[in-house]
């Protein structure tokens, strides 16, 4: 049994047009969420033992403020990359619990491709900052993968859970 974490990061800041779109960093909103997501990740009991995440500061920040244990792979190709090129890096996973950390369109687009059946969440669709999908699947390894597999678990945004202290 594999299970699937797909993160888009969190709420981030336009405010400085000098900022190259890998340099653009968290808003306060961003910020604020992130840490409402350590809190869930904390309650629910999640860890990934693999996380591979875009070098976008946005991404890093986002996966920072969740304090995991697993250290990240930071991942060229997953930096604002089509759902194709998400599925292909994570087929080449080797963990049992998987995080990637993205951006949309991709990360989206990917959870509706892995999904066996949508989610009853009116955000699913248009994968808002923060959003987070919790993915099963009957694999014994991620080069196994096939579109349509996955029961979602969970999907959640910031705006489902409670704030934190």
């Amino acid at each position: 049994m594999k299970h699937l974490i797909l993160l888009r990061h969190a709420k981030s800041s336009w405010n400085n047009p000098e900022f190259d779109d890998r340099e653009r960093p968290l808003n306060k909103r961003g910020k604020r969420a992130s840490g409402d997501l350590a809190n869930w990740f904390r309650q629910q009991g999640w860890a990934p033992d693999e996380v591979l995440c875009s070098p976008a500061l946005r991404t890093r920040e986002t996966l920072e403020r969740l304090k995991l244990d697993a250290t990240p792979e930071i991942r060229d190709d997953i930096y604002e990359a089509p759902p194709g090129a998400l599925f292909a890096a994570l087929q080449g996973a080797g963990g049992e619990t998987v995080m990637m950390v993205g951006h949309n369109p991709g990360i989206g687009a990917l959870a509706q491709i892995l999904a066996r059946e949508k989610p009853d969440h009116p955000r699913f669709d248009d994968y808002p900052t923060g959003a987070l999908t919790i993915l099963r699947f009957d694999l014994g390894d991620w080069a196994g993968l096939q579109p349509g597999s996955g029961e979602v678990v969970e999907f959640l945004t910031p705006h489902d859970l409670p704030p934190a202290d």
